[in-house]
């Protein structure tokens, strides 16, 4: 019965641990870029778009469609920047919990 206890408070434990990691990633803020740097995103670590700054340079070009692409490669960028780090901080708060990552492999 001690045993069950003891895997119910880990269990609690690691929800609360993973519910405030869950929260302070979500107050990040992740860039990415395109264009050398010519187009800007910023997202959250909940994946939400908070920003898109474009030098006002490619605006003369116009040429529309090539900063459609840059700002689509720009939030792509930070949205995947945001998924490592966020993959990254989970993998360090389970890791001393003993739990299973996803696809199944045990942390380190």
């Amino acid at each position: 019965m001690a045993d069950l206890a003891q895997l119910l408070a880990k269990a609690h434990e690691a929800q609360a641990k993973l519910v405030d990691l869950q929260q302070k990633l979500a107050a990040r803020r992740i860039e990415g870029s395109a264009g050398g740097g010519m187009v800007r995103a910023e997202v959250s670590g909940a994946l939400r778009v908070l920003s898109i700054s474009i030098e006002p340079a490619l605006f003369a070009s116009g040429d529309r469609e090539m900063l459609q692409d840059l700002a689509a490669a720009a939030v792509n960028a930070a949205i995947a920047n945001a998924q490592r780090l966020v993959q990254e901080e989970m993998q360090k708060a389970s890791s001393g919990l003993g739990l299973p990552l996803a696809g199944g492999a045990k942390p380190a």
